[in-house]
């Protein structure tokens, strides 16, 4: 694939095919996580760490394994527990070096093991029948787009914090949904632009 139509695909991953915000995946996270900024950010570069190394172990996998070996049927499972390991070493990576980050994320770095994104990305550049490089940016502007996606509600919600003017029954997941709304719309704007095929 040509270096232009690379950078179509990353283009249409982070904006208007936006995984978060077009598909509505990850949003478990996506809620829980968005409520300041630099927790917003640290689990979106490790999504886009866990996102871009199992789409790039799962793709010869898949390929390379169980094409040959006609066992086609069983690629959900393999895929599965090629995230858990990555996720898995993603968290020691994690308590060695970023411990105060680890901490913050609390029960929700775990759950990127099942956070349907990591698993979606897989499954479509299968769907899709994306050559491994196609495959690599394709899941890297993925999990971007959702990084962008979260950092931008968890913006927002640090501003709502400051005004407070947010009635009390769409306080927490309520708004966050309907301020998701209002940033899918913005990011339909850009849908004459790019799509991704």
């Amino acid at each position: 694939m040509s270096a232009v139509n690379l950078l179509m695909i990353f283009i249409a991953t982070l904006l208007t095919s936006n995984i978060a915000l077009t598909y509505l995946l990850g949003m478990c996270p996506f809620i829980a996580l968005s409520k300041r900024l630099s927790t917003a950010t640290g689990m979106g570069y490790a999504v886009i760490f866990v996102v871009t190394l199992t789409a790039a172990i799962n793709w010869p996998i898949y390929h390379l394994v169980l094409v040959p070996l006609k066992a086609e049927l069983i690629y959900y499972v393999v895929f599965i527990i090629t995230i858990a390991a990555v996720v898995q070493l993603l968290e020691m990576l994690m308590e060695k070096f970023f411990p105060a980050l680890q901490a913050s994320f609390g029960i929700f770095l775990p759950l990127i093991t099942v956070n349907c994104i990591v698993l979606a990305v897989s499954l479509f550049m299968i769907l899709r029948d994306y050559d491994f490089v196609t495959s690599v940016v394709y899941s890297f502007g993925s999990s971007a787009g959702w990084t962008l996606a979260i950092a931008i509600m968890a913006a927002i919600n640090e501003k709502l914090a400051l005004v407070g003017d947010v009635p009390r029954g769409m306080k927490g997941p309520g708004i966050v949904m309907v301020s998701a709304g209002i940033i899918a719309l913005a990011f339909m704007g850009f849908s004459g632009m790019v799509v991704v095929q």
